[in-house]
């Protein structure tokens, strides 16, 4: 159960180049929705951006808006992708007592591929600071739309980017499962290949892998042998069908398709269904103006049947690199 869910809210013209008017619109149909689910908190550059907001928002016409459940604070950003610089929350217990700490993950934006980043990468102390919550620093460089858990000990990551030498270089594969099991919980790492094409992150999980249960994952796959992705995301789906739980019963592994590609200024973008978030009483998954779109929406409409899935259209979203799953981050409930 989440008590919120976290957005950055878009500035920088350049993760959008000729294409940045319609974004905070999109940000604005998406955090209505969040908003009739649970809070929203937005991370706002500066005092002008914050006015500019509260004008965008009051008139808006989405009927599921909620206003009394978006807040707005000012906490500046370098860009928009929350899931990766956002508040990583936790729950430890300290002194006979559950509580909620933020974990503090460095950043250094995929890689090292865009510069000033240092924003972002301070967003977890602020928010900690904001807050009044503990945090914890665990020295290793990891981003939210690089791993996915299930709740009950597996982690679903990729080669590609956690074993990428421009984030981790001094840690092995077996040190980096040990930290991920010591500051996540996690007992068992599923490591999966290469990513999509287009992705800039060296293989986010989140454009390929999601559970939807406990036992369950949903894994893009591309039926079209000619298409670039076919054999990195075939080879993946073979891997998954060959993981078990911790009890060692094997995981059911569920197609997803893939959208027809979507290309802008003649560049292959990442779009992928696999980038849904789950609030509490639904699910945003992205659309691609495709006939493969709804096709999306009802399998992961089995796995969700107490939730309302919702398309939204991310076509130009997505020319910014990712989709839903990309600029949120959930923060749990107290259990």
């Amino acid at each position: 159960m989440h008590k919120a869910t976290w957005l950055s809210w878009p500035h920088r013209l350049e993760t959008w180049p000729g294409k940045f008017e319609p974004i905070p619109e999109v940000f604005l149909d998406i955090a209505s929705w969040l908003s009739s689910s649970e809070e929203v908190h937005i991370n706002v550059l500066d005092e002008a951006i914050e006015q500019e907001l509260l004008t965008l928002f009051r008139n808006s016409n989405h009927e599921q808006l909620r206003m009394e459940r978006i807040f707005f604070h000012g906490i500046p950003t370098n860009d928009a992708w929350c899931r990766d610089h956002g508040p990583n929350y936790v729950f430890r217990q300290s002194k006979g007592r559950i509580e909620k700490v933020i974990m503090n993950w460095e950043y250094n934006a995929w890689g090292g591929k865009y510069e000033s980043y240092h924003e972002d990468n301070a967003v977890p102390e602020k928010i900690a600071a904001l807050q009044q919550l503990p945090f914890v620093s665990p020295g290793m460089v990891l981003e939210g739309g690089s791993i996915d858990v299930n709740g009950k000990g597996l982690l679903l990551t990729s080669e590609a980017c956690l074993l990428n030498p421009n984030r981790n270089p001094d840690l092995s594969r077996e040190q980096i499962e040990e930290k991920l099991g010591r500051y996540l919980g996690v007992e068992k790492v599923l490591w999966l290949g290469d990513g999509i094409v287009g992705d800039d992150t060296d293989g986010h999980v989140d454009d390929m892998a999601r559970f939807v249960n406990e036992t369950t994952v949903v894994i893009a796959v591309e039926d079209d042998s000619a298409d670039e992705n076919y054999e990195a995301l075939l080879e993946n789906y073979e891997r998954l069908k060959q993981y078990t739980d911790l009890g060692g019963n094997p995981l059911t592994v569920v197609k997803l398709p893939m959208p027809s590609p979507v290309f802008h200024d003649g560049c292959r973008l990442p779009a992928s269904y696999a980038n849904f978030y789950i609030a509490n009483t639904l699910v945003l998954v992205p659309t691609y103006r495709c006939s493969q779109d709804q096709k999306a929406i009802q399998i992961l409409q089995e796995f969700f049947p107490d939730r309302n899935v919702v398309g939204i259209d991310c076509t130009d979203l997505v020319w910014g690199l990712g989709a839903i799953h990309c600029i949120t981050h959930e923060e749990p409930e107290f259990p």
